[in-house]
């Protein structure tokens, strides 16, 4: 790989979701905020929702470690399960077992029990849901029941339910309004604009061991950022294979031909000024080619008259 030719330490551009190289800057930064001082007021319900490949699940794992030892976090990453699935779940990561053959009620008394014995502590129970958009409805009705756990004072379990743009669409159905009204708190994943995104890439290579100069040039990242359209995700995979392509021939920086094969090798992306030339071009040749054809039947029918 390239990483002694670039003088790094470790790969830059992975597409885990790697808390090290969490940026803190724009929407990451004021969601990180909302939810951490959401969590401390203790609200019931908080929404965190954003596109594919914005980073949420990176970023609710930065919060999981930045949690203090007042909270007991449950993290259930797929939540296409059922409501006994997601019980014995949240039972096993609030620190104790249950018999998978009670019944619902049982559990969840089991469960309420264990949340008043963490708030006697003076602990906050969290539930992260990632991936909310794909949960069922008797999970997502399960969980507001849940949320009806309290005492006079505070609830006993929060919930922050992390989605795509499609958990909106889930939660404007009339079967779970309900559960919307309970949103307390809700934050909003954006791209990155070039700006943003320059400091991005330099964040995730300094983090990287980088110290050198510039591992790619200004027209570099601005091919990458329009591809890209500033999503994280699509901005880690054209910055890695623009450094594996400047890497083969021994360059010591990735320029517009090392972005522009990385683009053209990856699924997905595209350059809208080039998109925009191209159905220009499609276009301008469908009436072209009209014309042309009308100019040579209106040729032949004179010349056949004359």
């Amino acid at each position: 790989m390239y990483l002694s030719h670039f003088g790094l330490r470790e790969a830059p551009f992975g597409i885990t979701p790697d808390t090290e190289f969490f940026f803190a800057r724009g929407s990451h930064q004021d969601a990180f905020n909302t939810l951490l001082v959401a969590l401390r007021a203790g609200e019931g319900f908080i929404k965190l929702t954003g596109e594919v490949g914005l980073g949420k699940t990176t970023l609710v794992r930065k919060l999981l470690n930045e949690l203090g030892d007042e909270f007991v976090t449950a993290y259930i990453p797929n939540p296409y399960i059922s409501p006994k699935a997601m019980q014995l779940g949240l039972a096993e990561d609030l620190g104790f077992t249950t018999n998978a053959s009670l019944t619902l009620e049982r559990i969840t008394r089991a469960i309420n029990k264990r949340l008043l014995e963490l708030a006697a502590e003076g602990k906050s129970a969290v539930l992260f849901l990632d991936e909310a958009q794909a949960l069922p409805h008797d999970s997502l009705e399960y969980i507001r029941l849940l949320t009806n756990l309290e005492t006079e004072k505070a609830k006993l379990l929060q919930v922050v339910l992390v989605g795509q743009p499609e958990l909106d669409v889930r939660l404007a159905e009339r079967g779970v309004r309900q559960l919307r009204q309970r949103i307390t708190f809700t934050c909003e994943l954006q791209p990155m604009n070039y700006r943003t995104m320059r400091e991005y890439v330099d964040h995730r290579l300094h983090v990287a061991g980088h110290h050198g100069g510039m591992l790619f040039t200004p027209a570099a990242l601005r091919l990458v950022h329009d591809a890209s359209g500033g999503v994280p995700r699509l901005v880690n995979i054209l910055c890695h294979k623009a450094l594996m392509a400047a890497y083969g021939p021994g360059l010591l920086r990735a320029d517009e031909r090392e972005a522009l094969a990385a683009i053209a090798d990856t699924e997905g992306v595209t350059l809208p000024w080039r998109q925009r030339l191209r159905d220009g071009l499609r276009a301008y040749a469908v009436p072209a080619a009209l014309a042309l054809v009308m100019s040579i039947g209106l040729a032949w029918l004179i010349g056949g008259r004359l």
